[in-house]
């Protein structure tokens, strides 16, 4: 790995963390492009999960525009792998439901996530795993939490 930190001080966690950032971004998409779907494609699949969502609330809750989350979902449905179905409570409204086929991609997307996420920790020395996955817990869950493209409200979060 190549550094920007400087050699006389602290090291530069904005880089450190966009370095680990890009390399698990571009692991993930790896991996689920081997399954026919993008990042986001699995952020919405796992957010329409319980069916009860409708496409703006999940495109809120990926960050998402209105726009980018029509496009993701036609991919879906065309895939076979998620439903619009019109809202009980307001006919202008759709819920997402993942479909049978869907429910497969997402089961084998969270086995991506997580042999990244093992192959990741792994690296670590065991008594720092659980010490990295708070500090980063308390980070996101903290000082970060509403500048994330994934907080409420954002747009580019899926």
């Amino acid at each position: 790995m190549t550094s920007c930190t400087p050699t006389d001080g602290p090291p530069d966690l904005l880089f450190l963390l966009s370095w680990a950032s890009h390399a698990l971004q571009t692991e993930h998409a790896a991996g689920l492009a081997e399954l026919g779907i993008s990042p986001r494609a699995h952020y919405v699949l796992a957010q329409a999960r319980t069916g009860d969502l409708t496409q703006r609330e999940i495109g809120e809750r990926c960050g998402v525009d209105k726009t980018t989350m029509v496009v993701t979902l036609d991919q879906l449905e065309r895939a076979g792998l998620a439903e619009r179905r019109p809202a009980p409570t307001d006919r202008r409204a759709r819920l997402v439901v993942v479909t049978p086929a869907g429910e497969q991609v997402l089961r084998q997307a969270q086995q991506v996530v997580r042999r990244i996420q093992d192959d990741l920790l792994a690296t670590l020395p065991e008594q720092d795993r659980e010490v990295f996955l708070r500090a980063l817990l308390a980070l996101v869950g903290g000082p970060l939490a509403n500048t994330s493209p994934y907080a409420p409200g954002s747009r580019s979060g899926c």
